[in-house]
């Protein structure tokens, strides 16, 4: 019993932990600092604390991004080159490098090449396969030791429908900074330039297109929306070339096809016009053509 009460008279007992997680100078190092303290009501003095202190590693991935040109043109191919280095104290585990590829350029999935370097030297890896989602780029690898370098090596096409001038692009780990490559691109042999054709024909079944039996109109002019003039040929075909890329519109002169008038179409409402509207790419090709119809009725001058 006296042992009983003896242990009685030590409750209520209060014992005190507490958590400390502190930052120290370098980022890629955390302390966390861990101490417990008791106290009790019939203690002269309190019980000495106890303190635990542990170190975290972290990783700190610095990411740098190359190319092997300083400028290129629609059809040339650029090569990337990403290099991922982890100079922290831990390993980063599920690395997700992601490159939005500047308007235009194409990434060409066969010539993706990968390395990983360390204190002993270069190796080669196998990547999975890059998720593409739009300009987009993103690689993957499990995971990067401390001092290990990580080497992404890829390709891209220069589409001629890229942006002419100055063509940047971002690539980031989500732990890392931002790389950035710049280059300049130039119109090249394509240029910005692309070549309009069409015809004028007698549609005889009001569709718009042009069949066996439905002849073409020479010498009728078409106006374009810059102010050059095109004839068709015998056959009612015209070309032009050189026209320079965008939203080009072209103008039937009715007063060149004597006795003829449009030909209604009964399929599309809107080629019912004397203009016609396309989209004209960088370096392509885009179609006018114009029906007409003999303006006096069959039997009547």
């Amino acid at each position: 019993m006296n042992l009983l009460r003896q242990w009685l008279e030590v409750i209520p007992l209060t014992l005190t932990i507490t958590g400390l997680l502190t930052v120290g100078i370098a980022p890629a190092v955390a302390q966390i600092s861990n101490t417990a303290s008791a106290s009790a009501d019939n203690l002269s003095e309190p019980v000495n604390s106890n303190e635990a202190l542990l170190t975290a590693a972290e990783p700190r991935l610095e990411l740098t991004k190359t190319a092997d040109r300083a400028a290129a043109e629609p059809g040339d191919t650029v090569v990337y080159r990403l290099a991922l280095r982890n100079t922290g104290a831990g390993s980063a585990n599920d690395i997700r490098i992601t490159d939005t590829l500047p308007m235009g350029f194409r990434f060409l999935p066969e010539s993706l090449q990968g390395s990983l370097t360390t204190t002993t030297g270069t190796t080669t890896v196998n990547f999975d396969p890059a998720s593409v989602s739009g300009r987009s780029v993103t690689f993957t690898f499990p995971r990067l030791q401390p001092n290990e370098t990580l080497n992404v090596v890829y390709a891209t096409l220069v589409t001629p429908d890229a942006i002419r001038g100055e063509a940047r692009n971002n690539a980031q780990e989500p732990r890392s900074n931002v790389a950035s490559h710049v280059l300049r691109l130039d119109p090249g042999i394509l240029s910005d330039c692309g070549t309009l054709i069409g015809r004028v024909f007698v549609d005889k079944n009001f569709d718009g297109q042009q069949q066996p039996g439905e002849p073409g109109v020479p010498n009728a002019v078409i106006f374009l929306d810059d102010g050059n003039r095109v004839t068709t040929d015998a056959n009612g075909l015209f070309s032009l070339a050189n026209v320079l890329a965008g939203r080009r519109s072209g103008t039937l002169d009715l007063t060149s096809v004597p006795g003829y008038t449009f030909a209604p179409n009964r399929k599309f409402i809107e080629s019912n016009s004397q203009s016609r509207l396309v989209q004209l790419e960088p370096g392509g090709l885009a179609r006018m053509n114009f029906a007409v119809t003999p303006a006096y009725r069959e039997g009547q001058r």
